[in-house]
């Protein structure tokens, strides 16, 4: 490593203002401070206490914890393939298969999103914010995987833009810049974002298979979606093929649906990790699973005789992007709510907005998605809220004595 920092100190005057590159300065002041800790203070008196975990290094953290849950969406996306068109492949074919389809999309994400955020920061003159590490590699994994990648382009710019730049940018923003993504690609192509023929790959991926052998049977519907238009009162859902499927299914993810979001097991792994590290709140988790849990066992026993009404509650759980949203999404600390009370509060109602969505509206079976960009509204209020019942209580007691 000293021999990378020495060659970066070697290129800092270039950067540096007065340097040949002084217009660059932004990006290269990301990339030092991406590969190591800065050396200086935010304030030049006063004590401070400063260690390695900065904002980068809490991103990178996310990342890592979205690892688990992206290879395996790799191999979903093989698996849900060659199960469609009738062919029998290996472990290895089924992963490459799922890599050479993704990596487009996290290309895109990247290269748009990055690209905005390090045209304004070389606009303003100010620091590359590093919040789009994570925001880059979140969106290609709540998408459904046949996305038109210009339009993954287009709302991907839209959400770096007007949900995140002109709020001030990184730490600003109130509403989920990835969902805000997936929130525009819903609104705007719906018919790209729904249907029985978006979430599997039928196609072959830059060369890799013809997939012009189709199996007659093929339905690439989500059991979220096969459900949600059910006509029958008895919930059940069945793979691409008419297999049945059960909660196992759901929870180990070999069934169609977003590239990260079927997989729970892997899923719950980088839980543990975020909670692990510090850089996600267990609370929110928690008060997600138990707000959506509760209110699913209520629409089980009180609910209209429908067949999502009826879903069971742990069924909920692993379905759609559930876990997904209760483990990444919904503990975006810029976005979340942050006194201790309010993170309890805030993830139960994004557990119950989510399954009264999916049971109330036969059109939009998922409901997370929306659950959170609503509660995203509210984060803010609630603390004040929190904060102000504090205030309260202690004045009370102050004056009791």
């Amino acid at each position: 490593m000293k021999f990378l920092k020495d060659i970066v100190d070697k290129l800092k005057p270039t950067f540096s203002e007065g340097g040949k590159l002084s217009m660059f300065h932004s990006v290269f002041d990301g990339f030092e401070t991406f590969l190591f800790v800065p050396n200086s203070t935010s304030k030049r008196v006063g004590s401070q206490i400063h260690d390695a975990i900065d904002s980068k290094r809490t991103m990178i953290m996310v990342v890592i914890a979205l690892m688990p849950a992206m290879l395996f969406g790799m191999y979903n996306v093989g698996y849900q393939h060659f199960l469609a068109i009738g062919e029998d492949a290996g472990f290895w074919s089924k992963f490459f298969f799922g890599f050479l389809a993704v990596l487009p999309y996290i290309l895109v994400s990247y290269i748009v999103g990055l690209g905005i955020e390090f045209t304004v920061a070389q606009i303003k003159k100010e620091e590359i914010a590093e919040g789009f590490l994570v925001t880059g590699i979140l969106i290609p994994l709540i998408i459904p995987i046949n996305t038109p990648l210009w339009m993954v382009a287009v709302a991907t710019a839209f959400a770096v833009i007007f949900a995140k730049e002109v709020f001030g940018g990184t730490g600003y923003n109130i509403f989920n810049v990835a969902l805000i993504t997936r929130a525009f690609l819903f609104f705007a192509y719906p018919t790209a974002m729904s249907g029985d023929k978006v979430w599997v790959r039928t196609e072959g991926t830059w060369g890799w298979s013809n997939g012009h052998n189709v199996v007659d049977s093929f339905t690439g519907a989500t059991p979220l979606g096969q459900i949600g238009t059910s006509t029958s009162a008895t919930p059940a859902f069945t793979d691409i093929l008419g297999n049945p499927l059960g909660f196992w299914d759901g929870f180990l993810g070999l069934i169609p649906g977003s590239v990260g979001e079927t997989c729970t097991l892997a899923i719950l792994i980088g839980a543990v990790i975020l909670i692990a590290t510090g850089v996600a709140s267990w609370k929110i988790t928690l008060s997600v699973f138990v707000g959506g849990a509760l209110t699913a066992l209520a629409f089980n026993l009180w609910g209209p005789d429908t067949a999502i009404a009826n879903l069971p509650w742990y069924n909920h759980l692993v379905l759609g992007g559930f876990a997904f949203g209760a483990v990444f999404m919904a503990t975006d600390p810029v976005t979340a709510a942050r006194t201790e009370t309010g993170k309890w509060i805030y993830g139960f109602l994004i557990g119950v907005i989510a399954v009264v969505t999916r049971v109330l509206n036969p059109g939009y079976p998922e409901g997370m998605m929306l659950a959170i960009l609503f509660m995203n509204i509210f984060g803010c209020l609630i603390d004040y809220y929190v904060v102000q019942a504090n205030i309260k209580r202690r004045l009370k007691r102050a004056t009791s004595k």
